[in-house]
């Protein structure tokens, strides 16, 4: 069968899209390919077709068990032989994989990497005919990477076991040096690169100043995203119970995902997500990787991410489906310093805390960056592109000043209070002094007397806490992590004492700007909905009602019956015929087979 009868009688897709075709045929024909694209892009689709071509089965390596599990699914619900080997099967059900495995009976098999290495499995394999290996999650093999697995570093073995085997791996985040390690660890020299534009132009980008974290986090979920499914960052685990806490005060269905929660407790929240509307889960990085629900509408940052891999790998995991979906950041002076202490603090070598320091400095010139956040964001992987219109800063320009003067004062108020007391101070402390606070500290230690006391009163702290971040930012002064948070300055901040060098600043403003998110109509579907007549609407919700309950019965995620995307296309059609139907993106054959006159009769009900 050709990829594109697969592509329409299988998944339902009239066309496809990028470079989905030719990776399809490259791996079909017998060739080695590595894949970059970003999530949401359709990967799976190219490892899934060439194994439905070729003759044999197709064995994905794939990182975490939630992962298998919902692909398989949803595998399972096209009408495609599909199982899983990981250890949430008890002996009997993975001797019965086995069985099938050799009798042929599998067209895709889903594995562990640290069980596919087994003597026994790789065994296993061998007296089988394998159509293809794809490797997912690629970037994971990277000991440079942010979610470096050890597993991973074997399957370079994989092109010595099964040399006539095509091997494809994927990826949505790799950096020139992560794709470089990627090939040379997975003996991947001779594979084809295929590397698709990294843009996500359904997801809106905004980074904040981070003020008072919990209460911002609320503003931008209720301006625009209450009763949607979304994530929520944090940096450390005490933080994601506190601010699960705080949102289930305010009324939400927020739970806490970290990897000090006990298994059991950690599959129950993944679990739920996976499977309910409208559900926030807040989490560390260990949340994440093994989510495939494609409706997550918004994803939050309330404390700042390590790298721009990191970033995008996490905020990608917001509008998989390619409806509209948003991402937010709020960061302040304490996370940078926070994030400097850590790589300070690490064991690994110098040569890595060197990485990590500049992959810290590029994420925060994302952070301060005063043109167009996607431009920023693609540029980091190599990619050219215009202004988006739909950011942040495109929407809002921020304003900029020549802030050198500024700059002067506070580089002036840390020289003169660290000479006459002898010792350095923190932020707060200089900034009392600049805006004359004569407080107990302050006068105790005569700084009140100093020229530069009382020379910044016309702008507030939260202002002058701008202004530092962005003088530290840009490296003029040092924040010392192991020492209170006390400022020095660095060489950098010489020539612009001296007058020698103007210093370009975001103005800094006492309010955030008000967002331009978009307003409800309602509190769960308006996203959705907002192209839809009222019959339209009513008839998107009878149909989420009916796949809600299917999914119950099937005891599986309500998106493995049918993507939002694809029952708002039928609400926006209202096909009246199984030919019709069978015409709307995501309706296959086994899918139109299964559930065509249910969705009929939905459609039909209008009493």
């Amino acid at each position: 069968m050709h990829a594109e009868d697969i592509l329409h009688q299988v998944f339902g897709y009239p066309a496809f899209r990028g470079l989905q075709h030719d990776i399809i045929e490259h791996v079909a024909g017998g060739g080695n390919a590595l894949v970059l694209m970003p999530t949401g892009g359709g990967k799976s689709l190219c490892y899934q077709i060439p194994a439905l071509m070729r003759e044999g089965v197709g064995i994905v390596v794939s990182p975490l068990i939630a992962l298998m599990q919902d692909q398989v699914a949803a595998l399972r619900e096209l009408g495609v032989a599909a199982a899983y080997l990981n250890s949430s099967l008890s002996a009997a059900e993975a001797a019965d994989i086995e069985r099938q495995l050799r009798q042929g009976e599998l067209k895709l098999l889903y594995v562990a990497p640290e069980r596919l290495l087994t003597e026994r499995c790789l065994a296993l394999l061998h007296r089988c005919q394998l159509a293809l290996i794809a490797i997912d999650e690629a970037h994971c093999v990277s000991q440079w990477g942010h979610d470096f697995r050890p597993e991973y570093i074997g399957l370079g073995r994989l092109a010595d076991e099964f040399p006539a085997v095509p091997r494809i791996a994927l990826t949505a985040t790799a950096d020139d040096l992560t794709r470089r390690e990627i090939v040379n660890r997975l003996a991947l020299q001779d594979a084809e690169p295929f590397v698709t534009s990294f843009d996500r132009p359904n997801i809106r980008y905004r980074i904040i100043e981070k003020r008072d974290g919990n209460q911002q986090l609320l503003r931008f979920i209720r301006d625009g995203h209450e009763g949607e499914s979304g994530i929520v960052y944090c940096a450390s685990r005490n933080r994601t119970e506190q601010v699960a806490a705080f949102l289930q005060e305010e009324g939400f269905h927020a739970r806490a995902y970290h990897a000090g929660l006990e298994a059991a407790e950690r599959s129950d929240v993944q679990a739920a997500f996976q499977r309910e509307d409208g559900m926030i889960v807040v989490a560390t990085i260990a949340f994440g990787m093994g989510i495939d629900k494609p409706d997550v509408r918004f994803v939050a940052h309330v404390d700042l991410p390590r790298s721009i891999e990191a970033y995008y790998q996490e905020t990608g995991r917001a509008g998989r489906d390619g409806l509209p979906a948003e991402v937010w950041m709020a960061y302040g002076l304490h996370d940078v310093v926070q994030q400097r202490r850590f790589i300070k603090a690490s064991e690994a070598s110098e040569e890595f805390k060197r990485l990590q320091g500049s992959k810290l400095d590029a994420m925060l010139a994302l952070c301060e960056a005063t043109d167009c956040r996607r431009v920023r964001l693609l540029a980091y992987f190599g990619e050219h592109a215009a202004p988006c219109g739909n950011c942040d800063n495109c929407l809002s320009p921020p304003k900029t000043i020549d802030g050198t003067v500024l700059a002067q004062k506070f580089l002036s108020c840390v020289y003169r209070c660290t000479r006459a007391s002898g010792h350095p101070f923190g932020a707060q402390y200089l900034i009392d002094v600049l805006r004359g606070q004569a407080n107990e500290k302050v006068t105790a230690n005569g700084h009140d007397s100093l020229p530069v006391f009382g020379v910044g009163s016309d702008l507030s702290l939260t202002q002058w806490r701008s202004v530092v971040r962005q003088l530290s930012i840009a490296g003029y002064i040092h924040i010392d992590a192991e020492r209170f948070q006390t400022i020095s300055l660095t060489e950098a901040a010489r020539p612009v004492l001296k007058g020698e060098e103007t210093v370009r600043l975001r103005e800094p403003v006492e309010r955030e700007p008000r967002s331009r998110s978009r307003k409800r109509t309602s509190s769960t579907t308006s996203t959705l909905e907002r192209d839809l007549d009222a019959a339209g609407r009513a008839c998107f919700d009878r149909l989420r009602s009916w796949r809600s309950q299917q999914a119950r019965d099937s005891g599986v995620p309500a998106y493995v019956i049918f993507h939002d995307a694809t029952l708002h296309e039928i609400a926006q059609r209202r096909p009246a015929t199984l030919h019709a139907l069978a015409a709307v993106p995501g309706v296959g054959e086994k899918k139109l087979e299964t559930y065509g006159e249910a969705v009929l009769e939905v459609v039909a009900d209008e009493g």
